[in-house]
């Protein structure tokens, strides 16, 4: 199946008369549609969320997908990250699509990360194996050559 059956269409700032606010507004809405108002799974298992640190009435998790930064007051967004809002979702639920990479790396006792690749659209999604659930922890776009050969080289080694 083309991506192009299940991969919405970015939502660009542009689109929203580069009003931040507006922009914001939407890309929040689609998140909670994907992950806050429907139940969301990944191979049969249920899709929690990370809540805390909250941050203007918005969960990590929706940060994490939408800025970047190692502190978490001081994340800062990433329009790449933005417009893709609506994709982890799709991603998740397309995992065994032939163009799409699942590998599994390992954190730490009771802490692996399931790495999902769309290698065509440089789009990555991570989430947190916490047992009886799974957290979506991150997701975004591998915006340079070497960061992209660097996630295809870490899905030979683990998968």
């Amino acid at each position: 199946m083309a991506t192009d059956d299940w991969l919405p269409p970015l939502m660009e700032f542009n689109d929203y008369g580069g009003d931040w606010n507006a922009y914001l507004d939407a890309i929040y809405a689609a998140f909670r549609k994907d992950f806050v108002t429907s139940k969301a799974s990944f191979r049969g298992r249920r899709l929690g969320l990370k809540r805390y640190p909250e941050y203007d009435g918005k969960e990590a998790t929706f940060w994490h997908m939408t800025s970047e930064g190692s502190v978490e007051e001081e994340r800062i967004p990433d329009f790449r990250r933005c417009e893709r809002i609506r994709w982890p979702r799709p991603l998740i639920e397309h995992e065994a699509e032939p163009e799409v990479l699942v590998w599994i790396e390992p954190r730490g006792a009771n802490d692996d990360r399931i790495h999902i690749y769309l290698p065509d659209e440089r789009y990555l999604v991570v989430l947190a194996d916490r047992g009886n659930y799974i957290l979506p922890w991150t997701a975004f776009y591998i915006e340079h050559e070497n960061g992209h050969r660097k996630y295809l080289k870490r899905h030979a080694l683990h998968s």
